[in-house]
């Protein structure tokens, strides 16, 4: 624990669970002070029976002492128990404290990173740590002084091969530390990146299993988990080696100093109840050193665990920043810039783009062009590398990001539903957040009925009250296009950012679509949107045309522009539908009100 004190950044999220257990840890401690005090009772009990009773024939003496004995081991046992206890509830208030800011640092900072996507798991690696085996022999190592001046004092040779023997065992750990570190580390690394893959296989078991990739993943999969095991053996091996090693060592020391006490009692130096004394007092003085070694895989572990939640954690929890006023939805992108992952070229190349409240620009461009990461940086889902997004003037980075994405709608490509309600995704679980549910109600209805897509969902199962499954399975896909579009309008906020918003509708959703988007101009909202087909950006005030993650053009919608909109027409005529004005709530009236 006191590395874990030392290493935790100063002032963060770690540092206050930490102390928030500090408590417990110090009691636990003190118990550990009587544990092993209470360890000296055998050795106490055979030194006068042996001394004591034996030589003086007292049956009452003897009678005495056992019980004596029996209650300070009784007592041995009530503490330890408690300790344990202790222990365990130090690792709950951890989970108390920490569960929530984890989770937080990873849905703030972004999907990137292997360490990230098993940030719970490290945590409840490092958080049943507290209550595992190698703590309690962390809380007892401070106590082998204890034993050894014990040990002085019975006879000064027996001190002296009690120092000898916590060195030889010691310096035995630390090569075993030394053997182990790289290779633990890296099997480490693999385990982490195997179950994220694992997990990443088995949210897609649908496509899986339709491509017929299961036997390729499978196999992937086993060899993954064949380069894990390999590191993990290496590892499990070398600690293995140490540890049959120091058993033998601990073993051939404590029948040394059985002996050796045997001659100093053969001598007359010491009493014949010192005997075994001596040998007991030495194997207590080496336990915590076995007992350290023998948990040394999962010491290592905790460590690598408890060091990736330090940076995860680190610069995670910012300085609330002033409340700026609901933005009207003036946009600016400055010189916006993205970089690809792997070394890949820029997604994004210094691009740059403005929009005023009451305009719809349209993004448009081949495949590959940049348009979704182009809305994703607007929409506050991702931070250029360089470069500004502003709204209203203010910076991105100068706005609380919750209270931002109040005012934010955003409709990705993939339109990504959760496990809950219709209703939860609408009002994106702002309920379990314990807001106002009369309140709720109403903004959900009224974002689903500004997306066309209240009637659609009174005829599910259960209304706005429909059980839907991770990634909205038990809807149809425009059905669930049609659900996300309604939570990007929920709380009317003053920019909306489509990414494809009509590429799962039909006839009908497409038309309902075009009124909404007809009705988030009239009041005043900033949209922007990315399509390919032609009917909604038929409607577009200005036009962005990218390639290559750069701007070609911006400006004002011409006629001309309609061929470098979308790939060629479809072969089944499609009407394109008359936009005509949509009614619903008012955006400050919607925003009072939350």
């Amino acid at each position: 624990m006191f590395y874990f004190w030392r290493h935790a950044p100063d002032g963060g999220a770690m540092t206050a669970a930490l102390a928030s257990c500090r408590r417990l840890f110090l009691v636990a401690a003190m118990f550990s002070a009587l544990i092993n005090l209470l360890y000296l009772t055998p050795t106490i009990y055979m030194m006068q029976v042996y001394d004591r009773a034996i030589p003086a024939g007292g049956h009452a003496t003897l009678a005495l002492l056992t019980v004596a004995a029996i209650a300070g081991l009784a007592a041995l046992s009530l503490l330890d128990w408690v300790r344990s206890r202790l222990l365990v509830r130090a690792s709950a208030r951890l989970d108390h404290a920490l569960a929530a800011p984890v989770m937080d640092a990873v849905l703030r900072r972004g999907r990137k990173g292997v360490e990230r996507a098993n940030a719970l798991r490290d945590f409840d690696t490092f958080r049943q740590s507290l209550a595992g085996p190698a703590l309690l022999a962390a809380l007892d190592a401070p106590w082998t002084p204890v034993f050894l001046i014990v040990g002085f004092l019975v006879h000064w040779t027996l001190g002296l091969m009690g120092v000898i023997s916590a060195v030889i065992l010691v310096g035995l750990a630390l090569l075993n530390q030394r053997a182990t570190r790289a290779p633990l580390e890296a099997a480490n690394r693999a385990a982490a990146a195997a179950y994220t893959d694992l997990d990443h296989s088995a949210r897609s078991v649908d496509a899986v299993r339709a491509l017929g990739m299961r036997r390729g993943l499978v196999a992937r999969q086993v060899a993954h988990r064949r380069q894990m095991l390999s590191l993990q053996n290496s590892a499990s091996f070398a600690t293995g080696r140490y540890l049959g090693l120091i058993k033998a060592v601990r073993l051939m020391l404590q029948s040394l100093a059985l002996g050796l006490g045997a001659w100093l009692a053969i001598d007359r130096q010491i009493s014949p109840g010192a005997v075994f004394a001596a040998s007991f007092l030495l194997a207590r003085m080496l336990a915590p050193v076995e007992q350290v070694v023998a948990a040394w895989n999962s010491i290592a572990l905790n460590r690598s665990a408890y060091l990736r939640l330090c940076e995860l954690l680190a610069g995670a929890a910012a300085n609330t920043p002033t409340a700026l006023p609901s933005p009207a939805g003036v946009l600016a992108v400055e010189a916006v810039a993205l970089a690809g992952d792997w070394g890949e070229r820029p997604i994004l190349q210094t691009l740059s783009f403005n929009a005023r409240p009451g305009e719809i620009v349209g993004l448009i461009g081949p495949s590959g062009a940049g348009k979704s990461s182009l809305a994703r940086v607007v929409a506050g889902a991702v931070r250029p590398d360089r470069g500004t997004v502003r709204i209203d003037g203010a910076a991105y980075d100068d706005w609380d990001a919750d209270r931002l994405a109040r005012n934010v709608g955003y409709l990705p490509q993939d339109y990504v539903l959760f496990a809950g309600t219709v209703k939860d995704n609408i009002t994106r679980f702002r309920s379990w957040a314990g807001e106002d549910a009369a309140m709720l109600d109403r903004m959900a209805i009224e974002a689903a009925t500004a997306a066309g897509a209240h009637a659609m969902i009174l005829r599910l199962a259960k209304g706005y009250d429909t059980p839907l499954g991770a990634g909205g399975s038990g809807l149809s896909a425009g059905q669930a296009q049609r659900i996300a579009l309604a939570r990007a309008l929920f709380g009317a906020p003053r920019l909306v950012v489509l990414d494809e918003p009509n590429a799962h509708l039909d006839a009908d959703g497409e038309a309902a679509l075009c009124r909404t988007l007809v009705a988030l101009r009239s009041q005043g909202c900033t949209v922007i949107l990315a399509a390919h087909r032609g009917a909604v950006l038929a409607l577009a005030d200005k036009l962005l045309v990218m390639d290559e993650g750069r701007a070609v053009r911006f400006g004002p919608a011409a006629p001309s522009a309609q061929e470098t909109r979308a790939p060629p027409p479809r072969t089944e005529p499609t009407p394109t539908p008359t936009p005509t004005p949509m009614s619903f709530a008012a955006p400050h009236t919607v925003r009072a009100t939350a």
